[in-house]
């Protein structure tokens, strides 16, 4: 079976696809990855297949592409949807139903907010799949019509949101493989404090302006330990206190199994990867799906939420000693965690996907 991944150029949108990627060519399936070509180097990166497609610009520097966007926030994010699905969705189905004429996909699997595949495989008269951290909205229906591989808990899904009849729940891989080494610095932090991580995703919701700052002014004197992974150079944040290490990037393998709470701005990936180890997590959204996934958090009782409007360091502050010293927050991450453990995983998926391309 030959099948082609489609993506909107960001790492955050890619990353949920790669496990199904990897799972079908263990099976011996071909895979290919359409993405914008100066999204190239990071899916070659994961050793996957790479063809270019759709229009060339990266999330992280979408302004340069897209020039009229609002400001990161949450003005930005209906313009960017808006987008996705007309300008980009137009551009990427052109290409995909060029390039099938050499790749002869049997089905594309795309994530949730690249809409070019659906229309392509209109066109093509071939399945599509949407896969990874899917966004249940009455809107964006049509990209469950074959399946929906949604990588979360069935009790994820609020009560009022729309599941479609196609839906089949994954087990998330968590924080990564285990046995990832743990970084030397890691050490030099106090041991015998617990360990918060903050980490707010993509670099356009990280130059939210103040989102770092605030939130770092709201650990700076509490007696934790704390690794923050800033996305961009550590040094913009200035001097930190010895309790405190910023860095660009960090292992979630490595650091989320040593954590009692995580502050992010609620990322699918990110809160599931907290979830399947039980860790309950303080939520600060800025846009796209991050307000409804603090909500979530909420009604779960694993977590809480500091929204735009109450983001200051006193509100990060106090959500997160309630979390570290109410017991029930864990317990309840830990519940979800157990919910996820007991889904198929990414192999039974592969079955799933090799069925609906098998249907006249």
């Amino acid at each position: 079976m030959r099948v082609l991944f489609t993506t909107q150029p960001g790492i955050g949108h890619y990353r949920p696809l790669v496990p199904f990627a990897r799972a079908l060519v263990r099976a011996g399936h071909e895979v290919s990855v359409a993405c914008a070509p100066r999204f190239r180097d990071q899916v070659q990166e994961t050793g996957l297949r790479c063809v270019a497609a759709g229009i060339d610009y990266l999330q992280s520097d979408v302004t340069t592409t897209f020039p009229d966007l609002p400001p990161p926030g949450p003005l930005r994010a209906p313009k960017m949807l808006a987008i996705w699905r007309e300008e980009a969705a137009v551009a990427m189905a052109r290409d995909l139903v060029a390039l099938a004429a050499d790749l002869e996909p049997d089905v594309l699997v795309h994530e949730n907010v690249e809409f070019g595949a659906a229309i392509a495989a209109s066109r093509l008269g071939i399945p599509h799949v949407a896969a990874g951290a899917l966004w249940f909205r009455p809107d964006l229906v049509g990209q469950f019509r074959h399946l929906a591989l949604a990588v979360m808990p069935r009790s994820w899904v609020a009560p009022d949101e729309v599941l479609p009849a196609t839906v089949m729940f994954i087990r998330s891989e968590g924080a990564g493989p285990a046995g990832e080494p743990v970084p030397p610095w890691l050490a030099e932090l106090p041991s015998d404090r617990p360990l918060v991580h903050v980490t707010m995703g993509t670099t356009e919701v990280t130059r939210t302006p103040g989102l770092y700052e605030t939130t770092l002014a709201a650990l700076r004197d509490e007696p934790l330990s704390v690794v923050v992974a800033s996305g961009n150079d550590p040094a913009e944040l200035g001097p930190q206190p010895d309790h405190i290490r910023v860095e660009r990037f960090v292992s979630h393998g490595a650091v989320l199994p040593r954590c009692r709470a995580v502050v992010t701005h609620g990322g699918h990936g990110t809160l599931m990867a907290c979830f399947a180890l039980g860790i309950p997590v303080v939520v600060v959204p800025v846009n796209a799906d991050q307000p409804r996934n603090a909500a979530r958090c909420e009604a779960l009782g694993v977590g809480r939420s500091v929204p735009p409007a109450s983001r200051t360091p006193e509100a990060i502050r106090d959500a997160l000693r309630e979390v570290m010293t109410d017991d029930r927050y864990a317990a309840r991450a830990r519940a979800l965690g157990e919910e996820m453990a007991a889904l198929p995983g990414y192999d039974a998926a592969v079955g799933a996907i090799e069925d609906v391309a098998r249907r006249p």
